[in-house]
């Protein structure tokens, strides 16, 4: 049962970054690399400007974009790129709903929207911040990092606690 929760996770994850990269491509901002797994590439290849590749360890997946050209988009195609993956994890969800696929589309959207650093409700949320505030500032991002940080822990802790 672990492998095949494993199996969905990797998948979920696979989905999650496809929907990142489908909402670039509609939004004209260029991918450079989209990776299955980290680590040592084990086979790739190239399909227009895009470097596809499964690599060594089978952890996660990413997309590689082009964020100047991201970062001149208005703010609602940033938003729209941004949250493209937990929008197709949702979707995944719902569409399979009852499975243990479904289960874990959700769980990976819910853990993606939280602001820990580099999740995507993090990424969100620094735009949402700098738009609001007009300009860049170290001590607002670096108190909503570390305030994201807090709450996901507290809530992970909840969690566990409710789980004893």
């Amino acid at each position: 049962m672990l492998i095949s929760y494993g199996l969905y996770f990797l998948l979920a994850i696979f989905i999650h970054e496809l929907g990142h990269l489908a909402a670039a491509r509609v939004c004209s901002v260029p991918a450079t690399e989209f990776g299955l797994g980290w680590g040592s590439r084990i086979v790739g290849f190239r399909w227009g400007a895009v470097e596809y590749k499964l690599n060594a360890l089978p952890f996660g997946a990413y997309v590689r974009l082009d964020m100047r050209e991201l970062q001149r988009r208005p703010l609602s195609q940033q938003v729209l790129v941004m949250l493209a993956g937990i929008n197709v994890n949702l979707v995944a969800a719902a569409l399979t709903a009852g499975t243990r696929f479904s289960a874990v589309n959700l769980l990976l959207a819910a853990t993606n929207l939280l602001p820990l650093y580099q999740q995507d409700g993090w990424k969100c949320g620094m735009l949402m911040l700098r738009a609001m505030l007009r300009r860049r500032s170290a001590l607002v991002e670096w108190t909503f990092t570390v305030a994201g940080s807090f709450i996901s822990i507290v809530l992970f802790a909840v969690e566990m606690v409710r789980h004893l």
